[in-house]
């Protein structure tokens, strides 16, 4: 592949710097309990990133663990702006610049694998945006030198051969900086040396569960791969890698899919069943690919799909404080306990809560999700303004027209349809904005300064507005969240408000696993039965009631859950008419697959409540449709 001309890449959106957006709300209160969780005391508590790991000059872990950690725990730090996880951060930044051998090379000496140095990488680049630090581009420099000269003889492989994406998106932003057209070069190396994501995904991909290991079938692989359309397009500006991402997606969600936008793979890809599993891993990286494809391409469906992540998936993986979390989460996840699955190979504690729960690489690379998310909320636009590309609170710090501009957005979305943008100039200065309309929304208003504006949004699913721009000028979007039919295989649906994803929920039970320490390893139970259907023989969604309340701390959780589904406590819920399924019950330790829809049921007919997804630990989310009619199966 010929390399672009030594110009500014051709990506349709720029990322702002760290320091330019801040959490709020309800979205800071995440990293707050982030902080206060996992991330601000897995040092204490798991010794792979303890002080003998071999990232700090000791004789510990040497691979992939203590990179992982840093990708969550930088951004984290400087998002905060906390002075105690900058500290943790900042002794393994000096370990790791001070490791840099004279050849370029760097870091353990008892590990040469490129890969676990492609995660370093990506550290020292926010590391140096957040910083400024002025050893970083040097380093990278002589590191891709080394690299240029080493890689004809000792070419990628094994994890690095499949992640290669990684490495040239980092070589691609040391060359925006420094204009040096050799880099280039060595991004068409290491792409040549990248396994052909492109051909497996669009025409290779395996339509069932894999039962043996293959790096094109590994799902955190898989993830990571999802950003390899995006760094061909920025070597040979070919728009045609944009469908061929798409295509690539549709073929995931066709063959793997899940009701959350994630697609399956309990270690390996395994089909679409709302009991098989996805790792976390899987999810972390997902979400920092999607970032990548919004930036590159500048398509809001890349924003629906990440926000659909963030906002069910990430957090179903932890419990509501994130002091544990899981390897592998089922869709249908009705008992979180030690026991054997159907997994495409994984131990028996994988969707238990924990520190280590199966391996290890989850607990490390877990921290990235949250803080790169709240990086991508807003982006630069080519025309000099801003995009707002996800919603959640959070404040805003830049330049736009030579002048220093604030914005503060404030909402409760997701729970909520409602987004106010409030805009704050250092002097009245002119510049646009682009507001995402996402797709599932069929009739949005937007105001500005109390006037009605144009929200029909472009081809990108953008709406621009330029104007002169005064101290105390806001904006007010109003996004109404219409249910949805989310159509599942076996005929069974899901239902959907706006990004998030519904579920029935029958209350939990938490019981400790004797001798686990820390924060604890925990099963989890249902309180109630768990195998409902809908009973929605119209298929209509108009007898459903959609209810809102004040939103509860933490974000997502709930209160507690009467018999037959009644659920106190819930940011928002649906009451929807539902039948107990008597055929419908466990296999191997999960949720079987839903019977056929329709199912006939003789049982009383409830209405429960249906909640958000996120708020779940046990649940039941593609459900089967019942009938008070016997019908014949096809």
């Amino acid at each position: 592949m010929k390399p672009i001309a030594s110009q500014p890449l051709p990506t349709a959106l720029h990322e702002l710097t760290p320091r330019s957006i801040k959490a709020s709300g309800w979205l800071l209160e995440q990293l707050r309990l982030q902080a206060e969780g996992l991330t601000g005391h897995l040092e204490e508590l798991w010794p792979d990133v303890g002080p003998n790991s071999a990232w700090l000059g000791g004789t510990g872990e040497d691979w992939e663990r203590g990179p992982y950690y840093l990708d969550g725990l930088v951004p984290l730090a400087y998002l905060l702006d906390d002075a105690e996880l900058k500290a943790k951060a900042q002794k393994w930044i000096e370990a790791i610049l001070a490791s840099q051998q004279e050849d370029g090379f760097f870091g353990p000496p008892t590990n040469n694998d490129w890969w676990p140095r492609m995660v370093v990488l990506k550290v020292l680049t926010h590391y140096f945006e957040a910083t400024g630090d002025e050893r970083v581009i040097p380093f990278m420099t002589r590191y891709f030198r080394h690299q240029q000269g080493a890689l004809p003889t000792r070419p990628l492989r094994d994890w690095g051969q499949a992640r290669g994406a990684e490495n040239i998106l980092c070589v691609l932003w040391l060359f925006e900086r420094t204009g040096e057209g050799w880099l280039l070069e060595l991004a068409s190396l290491l792409l040549g040396q990248t396994l052909d994501w492109d051909k497996y995904l669009t025409e290779r991909l395996i339509q069932g569960p894999e039962r043996t290991f293959n790096h094109f079938t590994h799902v955190v692989n898989v993830a990571m791969a999802i950003k390899y359309f995006a760094v061909q397009f920025l070597l040979d500006g070919d728009r045609t890698h944009l469908q061929t991402a798409r295509a690539a997606l549709a073929n995931l969600d066709r063959y793997h899919g899940t009701a959350v936008g994630m697609f399956n793979g309990d270690e390996w890809l395994a089909g679409d069943s709302p009991s098989s599993g996805f790792e976390l891993c899987a999810v972390v990286e997902l979400m920092y690919s999607l970032e990548v494809l919004v930036r590159t391409f500048g398509e809001r469906e890349f924003v629906d799909r990440l926000e659909q992540i963030a906002y069910n998936a990430l957090p179903a993986h932890f419990d509501p404080r994130m002091h544990t979390h899981q390897y592998h989460q089922q869709v249908n996840q009705v008992l979180c306990t030690v026991a054997r699955r159907n997994w495409t190979m994984s131990s028996d504690d994988t969707n238990t809560f924990g520190l280590e729960p199966h391996f290890g690489c989850c607990t490390a690379n877990l921290h990235q999700g949250w803080p790169k998310f709240v990086r991508s909320l807003w982006m630069e636009t080519a025309d000099g303004g801003l995009a707002a590309v996800a919603y959640a609170p959070n404040r805003v710090r830049t330049v736009l027209g030579g002048i220093p501009v604030s914005l503060e957005l404030q909402t409760e979305y997701p729970f909520k349809e409602r987004v106010r943008l409030e805009v704050n100039p250092a002097q009245a200065v002119q510049f646009p904005l682009h507001l995402r309309i996402p797709q599932w929304c069929e009739a949005a208003q937007l105001s500005v300064n109390g006037e009605a504006v144009n929200a029909v949004p472009n081809e990108h699913g953008f709406v621009r507005v330029e104007r002169t721009w005064q101290a105390g000028d806001a904006l007010d979007l109003y996004l109404p969240m219409k249910l949805r039919r989310l159509e599942r295989p076996y005929h069974a649906v899901a239902l959907a408000l706006g990004p998030l994803t519904l579920a029935f929920w029958p209350g939990e039970i938490w019981e400790q696993i004797p001798g686990s320490e820390g924060f604890g390893d925990w099963e989890v139970r249902p309180r109630h039965s768990w195998n409902f259907g809908l009973a929605l023989d119209s298929g209509k969604l108009e007898e459903c009631v959609v209810e809102r309340f004040e939103l509860r701390s933490p974000p997502f959780s709930l209160g507690k859950t009467r018999q037959h589904g009644q659920v106190e406590g819930a940011p928002l819920r649906v009451r929807v008419p539902a039948q107990m399924v008597e055929v419908w019950d466990l296999e191997q330790n999960s949720a079987a697959r839903p019977p056929q829809s329709p199912v006939y049921s003789r049982l009383p007919v409830h209405t429960v409540h249906f909640v958000p997804y996120a708020c779940t630990r046990i649940r039941v989310a593609e459900v089967p449709i019942t009938t008070a009619h016997r019908e014949m199966q096809g």
